[in-house]
């Protein structure tokens, strides 16, 4: 199944996977197209609070990806205090069960962060799902369950990896947020990701957002390798 609509380069997330605050600074200061951006747990650890204040007095949006994983009451609170950020997107394992989506959903309804349940890492491969967790469902279809489970307690999307696109957005409502890391441009380097795909197919089959890190931040010249992004996209 093929997506047709207008790609918008407030789909793609631009992941400040870095250490510092003053780096992410200068990111963000040179890539100044770029209204969306990813915080995740390294630089929420070394910056704190202080990163997101940043971007969202720029008018930014921000994704913190904290992917919290804990007792109900534990990720409820925790949920609690970070919407009072007003960050835009907030990630909790869906693995974490049913009673801490729900009480995760709880705790932000009233705010304008909004919950996405992270399925399965796009770090996992098929074999290492099925021999290392010993997780019986193959990995499309486990990562269906979780994105079931996560819509059936109101959270508003899911983090997949783009190989389960096709499959979850057949599955489940047109406006169930699938965002999607594990994107890579034609170079060929991967990383740490196992289940990866390029841009254009990741849009097509149905992704809402993508992540975007390394093949841009780590780009020898970050704004042509995001021009080059949103070329590829728009013309697609």
């Amino acid at each position: 199944m093929l997506i047709s609509k207008p790609f918008k380069k407030d789909q793609i997330i631009v992941a400040l996977d870095v250490s510092s605050i003053d780096r992410a600074i200068a990111l963000v200061e040179q890539l100044p197209e770029v209204t969306f951006w990813k915080v995740g747990l390294e630089l929420f650890t070394s910056s704190g609070a202080d990163i997101i204040r940043y971007l969202k007095a720029r008018g930014k949006k921000v994704f913190l990806d904290l992917k919290l994983h804990d007792i109900p009451n534990t990720v409820a609170a925790t949920c609690k205090v970070l919407a009072n950020y007003d960050v835009d997107f907030l990630t909790v394992h869906a693995l974490g069960g049913r009673e801490m989506l729900k009480a995760a959903q709880v705790e932000i309804q009233n705010s304008q962060t909004q919950l996405l349940a992270v399925t399965v890492l796009t770090s996992i491969s098929s074999s290492a799902l099925a021999t290392d967790l010993k997780i019986p469902l193959e990995l499309t279809k486990y990562a269906l369950e979780l994105a079931l489970m996560a819509q059936d307690c109101g959270i508003s999307g899911s983090v997949c990896s783009p190989h389960e696109l096709e499959t979850l957005r057949s599955h489940l409502e047109p406006n169930f947020y699938l965002v999607t890391p594990g994107i890579r441009l034609a170079d060929g380097i991967n990383y740490d990701q196992s289940r990866v795909m390029n841009p254009q197919t990741a849009i097509a089959l149905g992704a809402s957002y993508l992540v975007i890190g390394r093949p841009i931040t780590a780009a020898a010249d970050p704004i042509a390798a995001w021009q080059q992004i949103c070329e590829g996209l728009l013309s697609s």
